[in-house]
């Protein structure tokens, strides 16, 4: 992190789909269901901005995969990184100083779990959320496609969702709520990575994030 490094800030939606079980693990700062976890983070900027560049709106998909518990320090990820082909030069900038951690704040605290990069493409990338959480979903037309629907069952109350406060291993930082889902969608062929994990964990957690 370099000392121009501008005051910015970006909220908005996470979730991931990923190999685990349901629950996974990851989140209660444990080890995956299998000893390795592979899956797909998807995040949408609300608002936000990097010094005077405005982010709202922007897309940014990442694929990896790690083995271990990546919260005990054992693991370190190989990723992935896919960045909205709609942000103009400064806004790419932007997006790559934060979501590699170079721009510090609670991405510059993740990245050091981040092992091998396997490179960074601009791409079109479709978002979608319900507004009740009941699905989202984030997809780079032919190489990624992640779809969650929320976890329910015999007890869950008519429109409530299946939710967990303080999760020790949230994947978007302290003080936060997760919703869990079902992946219906965990596909990717894209950057040495290929997999379909339909039917295993997925779940959404808002994030908030200022730096540096």
């Amino acid at each position: 992190m370099s000392e121009d490094t501008p005051k910015w800030k970006a909220s908005g939606d996470w979730f991931d789909v990923c190999k685990c079980n349901i629950p996974c693990p990851c989140t209660f700062a444990q080890a995956p269901s299998y000893g390795d976890c592979e899956g797909i983070l998807a995040y949408h900027i609300k608002n936000g901005h990097y010094g005077e560049t405005p982010l709202d709106g922007l897309n940014v998909m990442m694929v990896g995969g790690f083995k271990g518990n990546i919260w005990a320090g054992e693991a370190k990820a190989t990723m992935g990184f896919f960045f909205d082909e709609r942000a103009n030069e400064k806004q790419r900038e932007a997006l790559q100083m934060i979501f590699t951690g170079k721009a510090g704040g609670f991405m510059g605290e993740l990245a050091k779990a981040f092992g091998e990069d396997r490179g960074t493409e601009f791409v079109p990338i479709k978002f979608e959320i319900a507004n009740d959480l009941a699905y989202w979903s984030a997809e780079v037309p032919g190489k990624v496609v992640a779809r969650g629907e929320a976890l329910t069952g015999p007890m869950t109350p008519p429109g409530k969702r299946v939710q967990t406060l303080n999760a020790p291993g949230s994947e978007t930082g302290p003080g936060t709520v997760a919703t869990w889902g079902r992946a219906v969608a965990d596909e990717v062929d894209a950057m040495g990575f290929k997999w379909d994990w339909k039917g295993r964990s997925s779940k959404h957690i808002p994030f908030d994030w200022t730096g540096p």
